[in-house]
Protein backbone atom coordinates (compact mmCIF):
# COMPACT_ATOMS: atom_id res chain seq x y z
CA UNK A 1 0.00 0.00 0.00
CA UNK A 2 1.09 3.79 -1.18
CA UNK A 3 2.20 6.15 1.96
CA UNK A 4 1.04 9.31 0.66
CA UNK A 5 3.01 12.33 2.46
CA UNK A 6 -0.29 15.25 2.55
CA UNK A 7 2.64 17.06 4.54
CA UNK A 8 4.81 17.02 1.29
CA UNK A 9 1.84 17.56 -0.73
CA UNK A 10 0.41 20.53 1.07
CA UNK A 11 3.56 22.34 1.13
CA UNK A 12 3.90 21.87 -2.88
CA UNK A 13 0.51 23.11 -3.25
CA UNK A 14 0.81 26.12 -1.10
CA UNK A 15 4.12 27.23 -3.21
CA UNK A 16 2.64 26.52 -6.11
CA UNK A 17 -0.53 28.91 -5.07
CA UNK A 18 1.63 31.58 -3.84
CA UNK A 19 3.79 31.77 -6.83
CA UNK A 20 0.30 31.68 -9.14
CA UNK A 21 -0.51 34.62 -6.79
CA UNK A 22 2.39 36.70 -7.07
CA UNK A 23 2.44 36.03 -10.91
CA UNK A 24 -1.37 37.43 -10.99
CA UNK A 25 -0.57 39.93 -9.05
CA UNK A 26 2.63 41.08 -10.87
CA UNK A 27 0.98 40.98 -14.45
CA UNK A 28 -1.89 42.93 -12.76
CA UNK A 29 -0.14 45.15 -11.88
CA UNK A 30 1.62 45.78 -15.35
CA UNK A 31 -2.33 45.70 -16.97
CA UNK A 32 -3.31 48.18 -14.34
CA UNK A 33 -0.20 50.16 -14.82
CA UNK A 34 -0.85 50.24 -18.91
CA UNK A 35 -4.20 50.95 -18.96
CA UNK A 36 -3.72 53.95 -16.35
CA UNK A 37 -0.38 55.41 -18.12
CA UNK A 38 0.01 58.49 -19.10
CA UNK A 39 -2.11 59.57 -21.68
CA UNK A 40 0.74 60.70 -23.91
CA UNK A 41 1.91 57.07 -23.97
CA UNK A 42 -1.88 55.91 -24.65
CA UNK A 43 -1.61 58.07 -28.00
CA UNK A 44 2.35 57.40 -28.68
CA UNK A 45 2.47 53.79 -27.91
CA UNK A 46 6.21 55.31 -26.48
CA UNK A 47 6.96 53.89 -22.65
CA UNK A 48 9.81 55.18 -20.11
CA UNK A 49 10.24 58.66 -22.53
CA UNK A 50 11.67 61.08 -20.26
CA UNK A 51 10.54 64.64 -20.74
CA UNK A 52 12.49 67.34 -21.60
CA UNK A 53 14.05 69.54 -18.14
CA UNK A 54 11.88 73.00 -19.32
CA UNK A 55 8.53 70.83 -19.55
CA UNK A 56 8.90 69.56 -16.21
CA UNK A 57 7.18 72.28 -14.60
CA UNK A 58 4.02 71.56 -16.22
CA UNK A 59 1.55 68.67 -16.81
CA UNK A 60 1.90 67.84 -20.63
CA UNK A 61 -0.30 65.33 -19.73
CA UNK A 62 -3.51 67.16 -20.32
CA UNK A 63 -2.65 67.94 -23.53
CA UNK A 64 -2.33 64.02 -23.98
CA UNK A 65 -5.66 63.40 -22.42
CA UNK A 66 -7.20 65.81 -24.74
CA UNK A 67 -6.18 64.01 -27.72
CA UNK A 68 -6.84 60.47 -25.95
CA UNK A 69 -10.35 61.69 -25.95
CA UNK A 70 -10.73 62.79 -28.92
CA UNK A 71 -9.31 59.55 -30.31
CA UNK A 72 -11.73 57.98 -28.35
CA UNK A 73 -14.87 59.80 -28.29
CA UNK A 74 -15.37 61.83 -31.55
CA UNK A 75 -18.01 60.52 -33.22
CA UNK A 76 -16.33 60.90 -37.33
CA UNK A 77 -13.13 58.84 -36.00
CA UNK A 78 -12.27 58.03 -39.86
CA UNK A 79 -12.67 61.90 -40.17
CA UNK A 80 -8.91 62.62 -37.89
CA UNK A 81 -6.74 63.80 -39.52
CA UNK A 82 -3.87 63.91 -37.12
CA UNK A 83 -1.33 65.74 -38.86
CA UNK A 84 -4.28 68.68 -38.84
CA UNK A 85 -4.05 67.84 -35.08
CA UNK A 86 -0.35 68.37 -34.62
CA UNK A 87 -1.26 71.80 -36.75
CA UNK A 88 -3.83 73.14 -34.74
CA UNK A 89 -1.62 72.43 -31.77
CA UNK A 90 1.03 74.02 -32.66
CA UNK A 91 -0.77 77.13 -34.10
CA UNK A 92 -2.58 77.26 -30.47
CA UNK A 93 1.22 77.21 -28.67
CA UNK A 94 2.14 80.35 -30.91
CA UNK A 95 -0.98 82.35 -30.34
CA UNK A 96 -1.13 81.38 -26.69
CA UNK A 97 1.51 83.82 -26.12
CA UNK A 98 -0.26 86.66 -27.47
CA UNK A 99 2.38 88.14 -29.52
CA UNK A 100 1.09 88.79 -32.56
CA UNK A 101 4.08 88.49 -34.80
CA UNK A 102 4.84 84.82 -33.35
CA UNK A 103 3.28 82.25 -35.19
CA UNK A 104 3.55 78.73 -36.81
CA UNK A 105 2.95 78.51 -40.56
CA UNK A 106 1.64 75.28 -42.20
CA UNK A 107 3.40 74.25 -45.25
CA UNK A 108 1.25 76.63 -48.10
CA UNK A 109 1.38 79.30 -45.33
CA UNK A 110 5.44 78.91 -45.23
CA UNK A 111 5.27 78.79 -48.86
CA UNK A 112 3.44 82.02 -49.26
CA UNK A 113 5.51 83.82 -46.54
CA UNK A 114 8.79 83.36 -48.36
CA UNK A 115 7.39 84.38 -51.86
CA UNK A 116 6.13 87.88 -49.82
CA UNK A 117 9.44 88.61 -48.42
CA UNK A 118 11.01 88.94 -52.29
CA UNK A 119 9.03 91.82 -52.88
CA UNK A 120 6.80 90.43 -55.75
CA UNK A 121 4.28 88.51 -55.17
CA UNK A 122 0.72 88.34 -55.48
CA UNK A 123 -1.90 89.73 -53.61
CA UNK A 124 -3.61 93.05 -52.64
CA UNK A 125 -0.65 94.91 -51.22
CA UNK A 126 -0.74 96.10 -47.69
CA UNK A 127 1.48 95.16 -44.61
CA UNK A 128 -0.83 94.04 -42.28
CA UNK A 129 -0.28 93.20 -38.18
CA UNK A 130 -2.32 92.70 -35.34
CA UNK A 131 -3.47 95.41 -32.84
CA UNK A 132 -5.38 95.16 -29.89
CA UNK A 133 -6.30 91.77 -30.75
CA UNK A 134 -7.71 93.50 -34.14
CA UNK A 135 -6.50 92.60 -37.76
CA UNK A 136 -4.99 96.16 -38.67
CA UNK A 137 -3.92 97.68 -41.99
CA UNK A 138 -0.24 98.70 -40.84
CA UNK A 139 0.29 99.92 -44.35
CA UNK A 140 -0.99 100.12 -47.91
CA UNK A 141 2.18 99.69 -49.83
CA UNK A 142 2.53 101.98 -52.84
CA UNK A 143 0.82 101.88 -56.07
CA UNK A 144 -1.19 98.78 -54.89
CA UNK A 145 -4.28 97.61 -55.21
CA UNK A 146 -5.13 98.41 -52.01
CA UNK A 147 -4.35 101.97 -52.11
CA UNK A 148 -5.57 102.04 -55.27
CA UNK A 149 -8.79 100.83 -53.35
CA UNK A 150 -8.72 103.40 -50.50
CA UNK A 151 -7.73 101.14 -47.92
CA UNK A 152 -5.53 103.18 -45.11
CA UNK A 153 -3.01 102.94 -42.15
CA UNK A 154 -4.46 102.26 -39.09
CA UNK A 155 -7.75 100.58 -40.43
CA UNK A 156 -8.98 97.51 -38.75
CA UNK A 157 -10.00 94.78 -40.55
CA UNK A 158 -12.94 92.98 -39.26
CA UNK A 159 -13.65 90.72 -41.70
CA UNK A 160 -11.87 89.10 -45.15
CA UNK A 161 -13.16 87.33 -47.88
CA UNK A 162 -11.88 86.58 -51.54
CA UNK A 163 -11.95 89.96 -52.96
CA UNK A 164 -13.51 91.90 -50.51
CA UNK A 165 -12.63 93.22 -47.01
CA UNK A 166 -15.07 94.53 -44.20
CA UNK A 167 -13.14 97.84 -42.82
CA UNK A 168 -13.83 100.02 -39.76
CA UNK A 169 -11.67 103.12 -39.75
CA UNK A 170 -11.36 105.60 -36.66
CA UNK A 171 -13.85 108.09 -38.89
CA UNK A 172 -16.38 105.53 -40.19
CA UNK A 173 -19.27 105.81 -38.24
CA UNK A 174 -20.07 101.80 -39.24
CA UNK A 175 -17.93 99.00 -40.99
CA UNK A 176 -17.70 99.86 -44.93
CA UNK A 177 -16.80 97.48 -47.45
CA UNK A 178 -13.53 97.70 -49.74
CA UNK A 179 -13.23 95.62 -53.09
CA UNK A 180 -10.44 94.95 -54.01
CA UNK A 181 -8.62 93.22 -57.88
CA UNK A 182 -5.59 90.94 -56.67
CA UNK A 183 -2.71 91.85 -58.62
CA UNK A 184 0.97 90.66 -58.90
CA UNK A 185 2.80 93.28 -56.10
CA UNK A 186 6.29 94.68 -56.84
CA UNK A 187 6.81 96.90 -54.32
CA UNK A 188 8.38 100.50 -55.31
CA UNK A 189 11.38 101.20 -52.95
CA UNK A 190 11.17 105.08 -52.92
CA UNK A 191 10.25 108.01 -54.53
CA UNK A 192 11.97 111.67 -54.85
CA UNK A 193 11.34 115.31 -55.71
CA UNK A 194 12.75 118.33 -55.58
CA UNK A 195 10.83 121.47 -53.83
CA UNK A 196 11.51 125.07 -53.48
CA UNK A 197 13.82 126.92 -51.22
CA UNK A 198 16.75 124.32 -51.67
CA UNK A 199 14.52 121.14 -50.14
CA UNK A 200 14.74 117.71 -51.14
CA UNK A 201 12.77 114.95 -50.30
CA UNK A 202 13.07 111.54 -50.48
CA UNK A 203 10.54 109.15 -49.97
CA UNK A 204 10.91 105.33 -48.43
CA UNK A 205 8.30 103.51 -49.12
CA UNK A 206 9.98 100.19 -47.72
CA UNK A 207 12.96 98.53 -46.67
CA UNK A 208 13.53 95.81 -49.47
CA UNK A 209 17.23 94.05 -49.83
CA UNK A 210 17.51 96.93 -53.08
CA UNK A 211 16.54 99.83 -50.56
CA UNK A 212 20.35 100.27 -50.06
CA UNK A 213 21.07 100.87 -53.60
CA UNK A 214 18.07 102.83 -54.32
CA UNK A 215 18.96 105.25 -51.76
CA UNK A 216 22.63 105.96 -52.66
CA UNK A 217 21.24 106.97 -56.35
CA UNK A 218 18.45 109.27 -54.04
CA UNK A 219 21.51 110.68 -52.76
CA UNK A 220 23.53 111.23 -55.71
CA UNK A 221 19.77 112.80 -57.28
CA UNK A 222 19.84 115.10 -53.97
CA UNK A 223 23.63 116.94 -54.73
CA UNK A 224 23.00 116.83 -58.16
CA UNK A 225 19.57 118.99 -57.53
CA UNK A 226 22.06 121.48 -55.38
CA UNK A 227 19.32 121.46 -52.65
CA UNK A 228 20.68 122.28 -49.16
CA UNK A 229 18.02 120.49 -46.87
CA UNK A 230 16.43 117.33 -46.81
CA UNK A 231 13.19 115.50 -45.83
CA UNK A 232 13.25 111.86 -44.88
CA UNK A 233 9.73 110.69 -45.78
CA UNK A 234 8.63 107.50 -43.80
CA UNK A 235 5.12 107.57 -43.39
CA UNK A 236 3.11 104.31 -44.90
CA UNK A 237 6.73 102.71 -44.47
CA UNK A 238 5.71 98.96 -42.62
CA UNK A 239 9.43 97.82 -42.41
CA UNK A 240 11.51 95.29 -44.05
CA UNK A 241 15.49 94.02 -43.24
CA UNK A 242 16.83 95.59 -40.65
CA UNK A 243 20.48 95.45 -42.73
CA UNK A 244 18.41 98.09 -44.80
CA UNK A 245 17.50 100.51 -42.17
CA UNK A 246 21.44 100.61 -40.61
CA UNK A 247 22.72 101.13 -44.39
CA UNK A 248 19.93 103.85 -44.44
CA UNK A 249 20.83 105.24 -41.21
CA UNK A 250 24.88 104.89 -42.11
CA UNK A 251 24.42 107.85 -44.28
CA UNK A 252 23.49 110.39 -41.55
CA UNK A 253 25.63 109.28 -38.64
CA UNK A 254 29.20 109.01 -38.06
CA UNK A 255 30.86 105.67 -38.07
CA UNK A 256 30.39 103.65 -34.87
CA UNK A 257 27.30 105.54 -33.77
CA UNK A 258 24.25 103.53 -32.15
CA UNK A 259 21.67 103.17 -34.62
CA UNK A 260 19.68 100.45 -32.57
CA UNK A 261 19.97 97.80 -29.51
CA UNK A 262 18.68 94.12 -30.08
CA UNK A 263 17.40 93.10 -26.72
CA UNK A 264 17.32 88.96 -25.93
CA UNK A 265 15.62 87.37 -23.68
CA UNK A 266 18.41 86.69 -21.27
CA UNK A 267 18.61 90.70 -21.00
CA UNK A 268 22.03 90.25 -23.89
CA UNK A 269 22.52 92.37 -26.45
CA UNK A 270 23.31 93.14 -29.53
CA UNK A 271 24.30 96.65 -30.81
CA UNK A 272 24.32 97.95 -34.51
CA UNK A 273 26.62 100.58 -35.70
CA UNK A 274 26.51 102.81 -38.09
CA UNK A 275 28.92 102.20 -41.44
CA UNK A 276 30.14 105.95 -41.36
CA UNK A 277 29.00 106.91 -44.80
CA UNK A 278 27.87 110.49 -43.54
CA UNK A 279 27.19 112.20 -46.74
CA UNK A 280 24.33 113.70 -44.81
CA UNK A 281 25.54 113.89 -41.64
CA UNK A 282 25.57 117.73 -41.90
CA UNK A 283 22.64 118.45 -43.81
CA UNK A 284 19.51 119.96 -41.89
CA UNK A 285 16.88 117.19 -41.69
CA UNK A 286 13.76 116.77 -40.68
CA UNK A 287 11.62 113.22 -40.89
CA UNK A 288 8.02 112.38 -41.52
CA UNK A 289 5.98 109.58 -39.91
CA UNK A 290 2.40 108.11 -39.31
CA UNK A 291 0.96 105.44 -37.69
CA UNK A 292 1.88 103.34 -40.90
CA UNK A 293 5.76 103.90 -40.16
CA UNK A 294 6.90 100.83 -38.43
CA UNK A 295 9.85 98.42 -37.76
CA UNK A 296 12.91 99.17 -39.80
CA UNK A 297 11.17 102.86 -40.17
CA UNK A 298 10.78 103.20 -36.29
CA UNK A 299 14.49 102.26 -36.13
CA UNK A 300 15.52 104.53 -38.68
CA UNK A 301 13.58 107.61 -37.34
CA UNK A 302 14.65 106.64 -33.56
CA UNK A 303 17.77 106.55 -34.31
CA UNK A 304 17.99 110.25 -36.42
CA UNK A 305 16.71 111.71 -33.46
CA UNK A 306 18.11 110.23 -30.95
CA UNK A 307 21.51 110.55 -32.22
CA UNK A 308 21.65 113.70 -34.81
CA UNK A 309 18.60 115.27 -33.23
CA UNK A 310 16.37 115.37 -36.01
CA UNK A 311 12.75 116.32 -35.38
CA UNK A 312 9.76 113.57 -36.12
CA UNK A 313 7.08 115.24 -37.52
CA UNK A 314 3.59 113.84 -38.02
CA UNK A 315 1.60 111.34 -35.66
CA UNK A 316 2.77 108.71 -33.36
CA UNK A 317 4.04 105.35 -35.59
CA UNK A 318 2.86 101.98 -35.47
CA UNK A 319 5.07 100.29 -32.66
CA UNK A 320 6.40 97.19 -34.18
CA UNK A 321 9.72 97.47 -32.72
CA UNK A 322 10.61 93.17 -32.45
CA UNK A 323 12.51 91.15 -34.01
CA UNK A 324 11.49 87.75 -35.84
CA UNK A 325 13.30 84.46 -36.22
CA UNK A 326 12.21 82.15 -39.40
CA UNK A 327 12.80 78.52 -38.24
CA UNK A 328 12.16 75.18 -40.92
CA UNK A 329 10.58 72.73 -39.68
CA UNK A 330 9.37 69.25 -40.79
CA UNK A 331 7.22 68.83 -44.03
CA UNK A 332 7.48 72.61 -45.09
CA UNK A 333 6.19 74.23 -42.54
CA UNK A 334 7.92 77.23 -39.64
CA UNK A 335 7.25 79.08 -36.57
CA UNK A 336 7.69 82.52 -36.89
CA UNK A 337 9.20 83.72 -33.27
CA UNK A 338 9.97 86.98 -31.73
CA UNK A 339 13.12 86.62 -30.48
CA UNK A 340 14.13 90.08 -29.05
CA UNK A 341 13.05 94.04 -28.93
CA UNK A 342 14.53 97.04 -30.87
CA UNK A 343 15.70 99.99 -28.55
CA UNK A 344 16.53 103.08 -29.91
CA UNK A 345 20.40 104.39 -28.86
CA UNK A 346 18.69 105.99 -26.21
CA UNK A 347 17.05 102.74 -25.13
CA UNK A 348 13.92 103.95 -26.04
CA UNK A 349 11.30 100.73 -26.32
CA UNK A 350 9.44 100.69 -29.53
CA UNK A 351 7.36 97.80 -29.33
CA UNK A 352 4.13 98.49 -27.96
CA UNK A 353 4.18 102.18 -28.09
CA UNK A 354 5.45 103.63 -30.85
CA UNK A 355 7.70 106.69 -31.51
CA UNK A 356 5.72 110.39 -30.51
CA UNK A 357 6.69 112.92 -32.95
CA UNK A 358 8.38 115.88 -31.81
CA UNK A 359 5.97 118.25 -33.79
CA UNK A 360 2.35 116.18 -33.82
CA UNK A 361 0.16 117.53 -36.89
CA UNK A 362 -3.38 117.02 -35.90
CA UNK A 363 -5.20 116.21 -39.22
CA UNK A 364 -8.84 117.18 -39.71
CA UNK A 365 -11.62 114.10 -39.96
CA UNK A 366 -11.23 112.08 -43.62
CA UNK A 367 -14.40 113.74 -44.73
CA UNK A 368 -13.01 117.57 -43.87
CA UNK A 369 -9.69 116.71 -45.86
CA UNK A 370 -8.62 118.61 -48.76
CA UNK A 371 -7.00 115.56 -50.88
CA UNK A 372 -4.69 118.36 -52.35
CA UNK A 373 -3.40 119.29 -49.12
CA UNK A 374 -0.84 117.65 -46.99
CA UNK A 375 -0.27 118.68 -43.68
CA UNK A 376 2.38 116.89 -42.31
CA UNK A 377 4.62 117.92 -45.67
CA UNK A 378 3.16 121.82 -44.87
CA UNK A 379 4.71 121.26 -41.79
CA UNK A 380 7.95 119.45 -42.22
CA UNK A 381 8.81 122.86 -44.80
CA UNK A 382 7.67 124.79 -42.16
CA UNK A 383 10.26 123.12 -39.60
CA UNK A 384 12.94 122.81 -42.45
CA UNK A 385 13.24 126.23 -43.34
CA UNK A 386 13.88 127.53 -39.46
CA UNK A 387 16.86 124.90 -39.36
Amino acid sequence: MLNFDWKRYTKVYLVVVAVFLLGASFFGGIYYGYENRPAAEKVLNVLGQKQPPQFQEVDLNLFWDVWSRLEEKYVDRAKIDRKELIYGAAAGLARALKDPYTEFMRPVESKQFQEDIKGSFSGIGAEIGIRKGTLTVIAPLKDSPAERAGLKAGDKIFKVTEVRLTVLRDSFDKTQEFKIVRDVIKVQILTTEKKSDGIFVIKLHSFTENSGFEFRKAVQEFYASNSQKLILDLRNNPGGFLVMAVDIASWFLPAGEIVAHERFADGSEDVYRSSGYRLLENVPLVVLVNEGSASASEIVAGALRDAKGAKLIGTKTFGKGSVQEVQSLAEGASVKITIAKWLTPKGIEINGTGLEPDVKVELPKEDDQDPKKDLIMEKGVEVLKGL
